[in-house]
């Protein structure tokens, strides 16, 4: 939110140059959702595809893709497209997208963060029970379309018949599938479907409710015969700027819980030089503290 392009560009550059740093996110919004409801934001497919061009080395995705926003066998041919341009490197991110809520669940206030913005581009809100339901269906359309030559596909709220994508991904079946979010029933689909599961941690989220989702994540496992292991447990946690050990403490406890992939989500204005701090100050000691406990 409130970035100029330039900006974004500027850090990805710089963290594309750092081999400690091994992927990039954006977020998948078309209004701001906190603070004030004006200022600038970019669509998130678009500005990642020129991410995706200006950059070599960085896996890359959306943190997450709403379900809300595409049609699923569009999104399906974007993300191919997409990963194509990157030479292999997308990582699909998504997410229910928005969803009715009941008063006093949603965000500062009590306030649905995604309900103007859905209201401002005549999007409707869906119960949850229905968001999960549509994102089941996403998720076996871009499967089947990204790994099939002609795809039909006829469910409850998608039908198509006689997809053609060509040409395919160049990650073969398709780019590896992270579901973010930490509801039972959105688990479920995380345990049947996803590569990665991605959840906030703290603030927004305290180091034993992570522990707790990730156990119900486990016993979704086993009620379907999935290892638990084969599923990348990630975290998102906003960096302080000014408490580098205060950040390491919190990262530590979140790696502890058995999350090893660790998102670094940073606030504008970035400060000059800030993706080479984050890897002095957070990734390399980190590393090596963790390197250190192994021995």
């Amino acid at each position: 939110m409130r970035v100029p392009y330039q900006e974004i560009l500027r850090v990805w550059q710089e963290a594309d140059e750092l081999p400690e740093i091994a992927d990039a996110w954006l977020w998948d919004h078309l209004m701001p959702i906190v603070g004030p409801k004006d200022g600038d934001i970019l669509e998130g497919w678009t500005l990642l595809s020129a991410l995706a061009a200006r950059t070599d080395r960085l896996r890359l995705g959306h943190l997450v893709t709403s379900n809300r926003l595409r049609h699923p066998a569009l999104l399906g041919k974007m993300a191919t497209t997409l990963d194509v341009i990157s030479g292999g490197r997308l990582v699909m991110g998504l997410g229910v997208g928005g969803t009715q809520q009941p008063p006093g669940a949603g965000g500062i206030a009590g306030e649905n963060p995604a309900a103007a913005e859905y209201a401002g581009y005549g999007l409707s809100l869906v119960p949850p029970g229905e968001g999960i339901a549509r994102l089941a269906e996403t998720l076996a359309i871009l499967r089947g379309m990204w790994s099939q030559d002609v795809f039909d596909f006829d469910g409850r709220y998608n039908s198509l018949s006689g997809n053609r994508n060509q040409p395919k991904p160049v990650q073969h079946p398709g780019p590896p599938v992270l579901i973010g979010g930490w509801g039972t029933r959105l688990l479920r689909l995380v345990a049947e479907h996803a590569d990665i599961w991605n959840i906030p941690g703290p603030p927004h989220n305290s180091v034993e409710h992570l522990r707790e989702r990730s156990r119900v994540l486990d016993a979704h496992c086993a009620a379907i015969g999935r290892d638990p292991g084969t599923i990348t447990r990630s975290v998102q946690y906003i960096v302080s700027y000014d408490d580098p050990a205060g950040d390491r403490a919190v990262l530590a406890q979140l790696i502890a819980a058995g999350f090893t992939h660790l998102v670094l989500s940073l606030r504008s204005p970035y400060p000059p030089g800030i993706a080479r701090r984050l890897v002095d100050e957070l990734i390399t000691p980190l590393q090596a503290a963790t390197a250190a406990r192994r021995r």
